[in-house]
């Protein structure tokens, strides 16, 4: 197609020529215009007898031969004009009908499509609906949050289409936005048209709306007929005691719900059942009590009619790892051993001549107690150590040698210790935003009886202050592994013992030395965990669930390997973490449940050309908009009738 007949198209909508260049044809009408004006040329009069009787016959012959001529040039010229427009293919057609068009269609299967509409969900009937819709000629693209499909025709991906499922993964809208980009030929003079298939959820919505011109955007909002949804939403432990746990899980509701049954297997053993009540703010929780020390595969279980994603939580319970923390130093260890209990921690403490050495890479956490002096060949150790992921913390004594607290501290942010400072101060600076301390206080406290030390060390450090006194010079700085206090915890120098912060300052710095599994992972985010193994060398963990097997990205260390978990694995479940025929652990995990809450965007509000209720009526618009009318076929059947009222002309006039 040219660009003078696309321009044409694109500025009317009446009747338009496939082939107009033809239409100088009809020039040719000349042809039957010169003929008939030879034909009528004057005739030469001649005398004759009885000449009254002649003239009438001749006029009356004449007239009649002047009519059939010209009711003869008109037919043919008629004829004419009807075959020239016939092969220049005339048809009526809409301003954008003759422009080439892109399409490319998102279709949302996230899990709030399970929604239910007329006995089906919202995604098995879109996508029966696009299956109905599409022409089945006609190339086009389709994407979902996971899947793509690119220029291809409805035979081609009919099958895949049918045997998608929903999934946790949803796309933001500047998401979808920017991955339908990618299907376009930019390079392309074509209008672009980019039909949204979704329910619209809240999650999707933008801060500020897309101001893209060259794509027409076609919304097709599906909704729900029930809207009412019940979500297991989290379990977490309670509390516990010597022989029991007691297992909390919280439930909401869209609706005004009364109560709902809850059910909890270990594997597939039924082993509580309880009921849910929910309360004003729809909000229900329920507890269950365990025994302390077995290994459980959990799963809670309810059933709904709303989705069904969020109806099921695994967790697991295993067998504790001890995390193993080694006290070296003269000074007092009895208030350490109180903190980290047997029941949780391999706790060992030595005195600098007893130290093995090779035992230190085998710890999680080191803590120097009170030395006066660091040898060497500590300081190259403990380097190592911290440089394999161990933990270390530095509590100096009343006197120290500071050259060889430097060589050590030099390692960690640049810091040393400077002069000894004689003066009694208060600790009243807390970072409460600083890791160690999170979900320790629910709020800033300031009205605390702060406790104190009578002599501590200046220091020069990068790190971030932890403590602080006073004047705002740090008691405690460290971060990500490595911490560094100021002055003795001795009982001669510091009450700090006695304060309430002493406990989650230190137990906080050993739990975060080995990073446990929690009762469970959310699937999509990026996920840590150590496993405490000591592997040989080039040997690695692999993850299974079945018959579903995978390798996990990972780091190992002396004494623990740890995990990373992002796009694997996918699907919620249980997972065991092995070895060859040795299983250190197991891990769960759960889909997210933000699309639970069914909370949805005002489609208004999207900058679209169209907003549809129906997949079937934007396709049928669609096609509408570029189906063409040919004429061609008419003007041929007029030409046989010209031709046909000439042979009449002919014979009978």
């Amino acid at each position: 197609m040219n660009l003078e007949l696309a321009i044409f198209a694109k500025s009317k909508s009446g009747m338009q020529f496939k082939h107009p260049e033809l239409l100088w044809a009809l020039f040719l009408l000349l042809i039957p215009i010169f003929i008939h004006l030879f034909q009528l040329r004057r005739f030469q009069k001649t005398p004759f007898t009885n000449v009254k009787f002649l003239k009438k016959v001749v006029s009356e012959s004449r007239r009649s031969n002047t009519l059939k001529k010209w009711l003869l040039l008109f037919t043919r010229m008629l004829l004419l004009a009807a075959l020239i427009a016939a092969f220049a293919q005339p048809f009526f057609a809409e301003k954008t009908a003759l422009l080439e068009k892109e399409t490319v269609i998102y279709l949302d299967d996230s899990f709030s499509m399970q929604a239910k509409t007329n006995n089906t969900t919202l995604f098995e009937d879109a996508v029966q609906n696009l299956l109905k819709s599409i022409p089945p000629e006609q190339a086009f693209s389709l994407f979902t949050n996971e899947k793509a499909f690119k220029n291809v025709t409805l035979k081609n991906i009919q099958n895949d289409l049918l045997q998608l499922s929903p999934t946790s993964k949803q796309l933001k809208l500047n998401e979808v936005y920017l991955k339908a980009n990618t299907f376009f030929d930019l390079e392309r003079n074509s209008i672009k048209n980019l039909v949204l298939v979704s329910d619209f959820q809240q999650s999707m919505a933008l801060a500020k709306e897309d101001s893209t011109l060259t794509i027409e955007k076609h919304v097709v909002h599906l909704a729900a007929n029930d809207l009412e949804n019940i979500s297991l939403d989290s379990v977490y432990l309670n509390t516990m005691d010597s022989d029991n746990l007691e297992l909390t899980t919280l439930l909401s509701s869209n609706l005004e719900t009364e109560s709902t049954a809850v059910s909890l297997f270990n594997r597939e053993k039924l082993i509580a059942k309880t009921a849910a009540t929910f309360n004003n703010n729809k909000k229900a929780e329920v507890s269950f009590t365990l025994p302390k020390n077995e290994v459980i595969k959990g799963k809670i279980e309810i059933s709904d009619t709303g989705l069904s994603y969020d109806n099921q939580l695994f967790f697991n319970i295993d067998a504790k790892e001890k995390i193993k923390v080694l006290v070296v130093g003269s000074g007092s260890s009895d208030y350490l051993k109180r903190i980290f209990r047997a029941d949780e921690f391999d706790f060992k403490s030595v005195t600098l001549g007893n130290l093995n050495y090779s035992d230190l890479n085998e710890q999680n956490f080191i803590i120097l107690n009170e030395l006066e002096r660091i040898p060497n060949a500590l300081t190259t150790s403990l380097k190592s150590f911290t440089e394999d992921d161990g933990h270390l913390a530095v509590i100096p004594a009343t006197l120290i040698d500071l050259g060889s607290y430097g060589q050590l501290l030099s390692n960690f942010y640049a810091t040393s210790y400077t002069q000894r400072v004689n003066y009694e101060r208060d600790i009243t600076g807390i970072s409460f935003s600083h890791p160690l301390y999170r979900n320790v206080f629910e709020k800033n406290v300031l009205n605390f009886q702060y406790p104190k030390v009578s002599q501590y060390y200046g220091l020069k450090t990068n790190a971030p202050s932890i403590l602080s006194y006073q004047d705002k010079t740090p008691f405690l700085v460290g971060s990500g592994g490595a911490y560094i206090f100021t002055a003795s915890l001795s009982s001669e120098n510091s009450n700090f013992k006695n304060s309430p912060l002493i406990v989650p300052t230190l137990y906080n710095m050993g739990i975060n030395s080995l990073k446990l599994p929690e009762l469970y992972h959310s699937l999509g985010n990026n996920q840590k965990v150590d496993i405490a193994a000591q592997l040989p060398k080039d040997n690695i963990l692999k993850v299974t669930q079945n018959e579903y097997e995978f390798i996990p990205r990972q780091k190992s260390f002396a004494n623990k390997v740890s995990l990373y978990f992002n796009e694997n694995p996918q699907k919620d479940g249980i997972y065991s973490v092995f070895n060859k025929e040795n299983v250190y652990r197991n891990l769960s995990f759960n889909y997210p449940r933000e699309e639970s809450k069914l909370n949805y965007m005002d489609v208004s509000t999207i900058n679209a050309s169209s907003k549809n209720e129906s997949i079937k009526a934007l396709f049928e618009q669609m096609q509408n908009d570029s189906s063409i009318n040919a004429l061609w076929k008419w003007f041929v059947i007029l030409a046989v009738l010209f031709m046909l009222i000439e042979v009449l002309i002919q014979k009978y006039l």
